[in-house]
Formats: C-alpha cells, structure tokens, sequence
C-alpha cells in the first residue's frame, strides 16, 4: 500500500477533526495552496487563500501594516504571524498557514536566499518557525511548502 503525501495526510486529518484551512503565501507563490488542492476532497477542508507577493498586496488583502513591513521587512517573524492570523480571520478558518521568505537566487530585504519563515495560526495560538534552506529558487521553494505542511501536520496530530 502506498504511504501518505503530507497533504494527504494533512487532508485527511483535518477531515477527521472536522477543522478547516486557509493559507496566505508569499515565497511559496500559490505552491502550497496547489499541494494541498491536489488531494481529493480537500475542498471540504481548505476555504482559500492568498497569494501576497509584493508587500503592497500584503497591505490591501492581508491589511498588514505598513508600518510594520517597514520596520521589520516582509521576510520576518512579525510578518509571517500577522499573515496567518489575517488570513485565519478573514477565512474564518480554524487554522492558516502563512510562507515568506527569499527563494533567491540573490538577497532580498538584506537576507540571504533560503531564509524562510513559517506561521500556523489557530484560535488559540500562533506558532513561527524560521527555516534556512539551501539549493536553488525551485528547491527552496518545494522545501518551504514540504516544511510548512510537516510543521502543520505535527500540530495537527500531536
């Protein structure tokens, strides 16, 4: 029998609960929403997302301050948090995934191409995780979506 994707599991679990998702991405660009809507039935569970690569878009749709863009970049804890719990509110969601981060090949916002951070929002709580990658924009890429959804499925099944 063939083992599990984490999206698979990730879906299956969030079924099982009766939870729901919604995600707010910017390194990962759509990829991890992509991930998780490549699993059947995961319309049940994922109510939508954004794609918020400029920080402009990440004012308009996500109404993160631009003060604290500013202040602490895109490429941030503070930022990420905020996208998760933005987009977990506007969804109504149980939980929210938010991706930022530099893909590269070069630096952005004076960091390093594979520095990424992660944020899963809940009602409750909203855990970050700071990520240095290595390998190519693609690599970076899959790896962000493939840390994000394994740092979710360890918070969803503990």
């Amino acid at each position: 029998m063939k083992k599990a994707t984490l999206e698979e599991s990730v879906v299956k679990t969030l079924k099982k609960k009766g939870l729901t998702l919604a995600s707010a991405e910017s390194i990962t660009g759509g990829g991890l929403a992509e991930s998780i809507t490549s699993v059947a039935g995961s319309s049940e569970v994922f109510l939508g997302g954004f794609v918020t690569y400029s920080d402009s878009s990440k004012v308009k749709f996500l109404e993160i301050p631009k003060r604290l863009l500013s202040k602490h970049t895109a490429v941030s804890e503070e930022v990420a948090k905020e996208m998760a719990e933005s987009v977990r509110e506007q969804f109504k969601s149980d939980y929210a995934i938010s991706t930022t981060g530099v893909a590269g090949p070069g630096k952005a916002y004076g960091q390093s191409a594979g520095t990424v951070w992660i944020a899963i929002a809940s009602k409750k709580s909203t855990v970050t995780v700071a990520l240095s990658l290595a390998g190519d924009r693609a690599t970076i890429r899959r790896d962000t979506i493939q840390s994000a959804l394994a740092t979710f499925s360890r918070i969803l099944i503990p």
